[in-house]
Formats: C-alpha cells, structure tokens, sequence
C-alpha cells in the first residue's frame, strides 16, 4: 500500500434546532447541569469533536448500504476487501488488511466569521452561544420521570469542519 495524495473538503455546519455533544463534569454544583456541552479547553468555546462527525458519517454510511443490524448493533467489521465501510473507516488488526482509515475528520470550530458578527459585532458572550434545555426520561416500568438538564448549543451557531481524504 502506498500513499498517493489526499484530498480536502471543507464547509460549515449551522446548528439548526439546538445542539448537544457532551463532556465529563469535573465538578458537580447543586443545581447546576450534570451534561455540559464540551468546549474547547484553552478558548471555552464550543465545538464538535472530528471523532462525533466521523462517527455520524459512519453511521449513515451503514444505513445507506443496509449494514444496521436488525438488533440495531454497531456495524462488525468484515473481511470483505471491496467493503466501503472497511475501506474509508479502516479495519480492526484481526480483519482484512486493507489498511488503515483513509478518512480523516478534524474538529468544528467556531467559524470566524460567526465570532466577529455575534461574538464581536453585536456584542454576545461566550455563555449566550449555550442554552439549558430540560429533558425527561421515563422508566417504563414505574412510569416514574427523570428530568435532568443539559446544556446545548443555540439556534444559528456556525462551525467549520475540514475533511481530508
């Protein structure tokens, strides 16, 4: 196998409805969220993880090829060296060699021309680009609710992602 040339695709991504990639709580305050969105750690800013991107990608690959298992299980890697799936996202050592992932999906950050209309222009602080939104599971059993917070990211927010191939 032998590296020719890799291609780049870049574009943005404007959360429409609300948006929601979790990080670890280092600390838990009484009354505060226990599912913040995860943020950039020197800026603070939020972003979504390459790894997020690569994985709903993955998923809507498997989807459209018929590869979702009827128990909705992840995808196993097969043997197959023709598999699209096995092809662009790689393989385990114990499945086929045909090489590792030819698809690399970088973090979304910020575009910088969302931080200069809203952060900028008008004014807007990073905590106004997040929003507590309740949600509510309910145990099928007892009917009993959970309501929890989260934190997600507003309406209108603009990333930036790049892909290389």
């Amino acid at each position: 196998m032998k590296f020719e040339k890799f291609k780049e695709i870049e574009g943005q991504i404007e959360v429409i409805t609300g948006l929601h990639i979790g990080s670890n709580v280092e600390q838990i305050e009484i009354g505060g969220l226990d599912n913040p969105v995860i943020r950039h750690l020197l800026t603070k800013e939020p972003y979504i993880p390459g790894s997020s991107l690569k994985g709903r990608m993955r998923a809507l690959l498997e989807w459209r090829l018929g590869k979702v298992e009827q128990n909705g299980a992840v995808y196993q890697w097969c043997k197959n060296n023709d598999c699209p799936i096995c092809r662009i996202f790689g393989t385990s050592a114990d499945a086929a060699k045909i090489g590792p992932t030819r698809l690399i999906v970088r973090d979304a950050y910020l575009t910088e021309e969302f931080k200069k209309d809203k952060l900028e222009e008008r004014g807007m602080i990073l905590e106004d680009l997040t929003e507590e939104k309740w949600e509510n599971s309910i145990n099928r059993l007892t009917a009993s609710a959970n309501p929890r917070p989260l934190e997600r990211v507003i309406p209108t927010v603009k990333f930036q992602w790049v892909r290389l191939f």
